[in-house]
């Protein structure tokens, strides 16, 4: 299963403060361990992941299943829907658009 399209970065056309708004919201959605160790998890993974993830970190599914939620929500990572089963990968130009906001720092 394939995810989504990444979205166009956007952080070259915001003024300083819509930048430092942009990376406190992103900031924010990592602002926790277990999201952290999701996107590392997304990010060394070529191909979308489902169920795996649960396996990989000591949280019952519905919290990953939170977890996600925020993540998707922050738009550092995007998903589709297969019957049943949800697929999660990075947003890589997202992703760079955090690294893009933190080099500015």
């Amino acid at each position: 299963m394939d995810c989504p399209p990444d979205r166009s970065p956007c952080a070259e056309g915001l003024t300083e403060p819509e930048q430092e708004g942009e990376l406190a919201r992103l900031a924010k959605a990592l602002g926790h361990p277990a999201r952290v160790r999701i996107l590392k998890l997304l990010v060394e993974q070529d191909s979308c992941i489902a169920g795996e993830l649960s396996d990989e970190l000591p949280l019952a599914a519905s919290t990953v299943s939170q977890h996600l939620k925020l993540l998707k929500e922050a738009g550092l990572i995007k998903g589709s829907v297969d019957g049943p089963r949800r697929c999660y990968c990075v947003d890589r130009s997202v992703l760079a658009e955090l690294k893009a906001l933190v080099r500015e720092l």
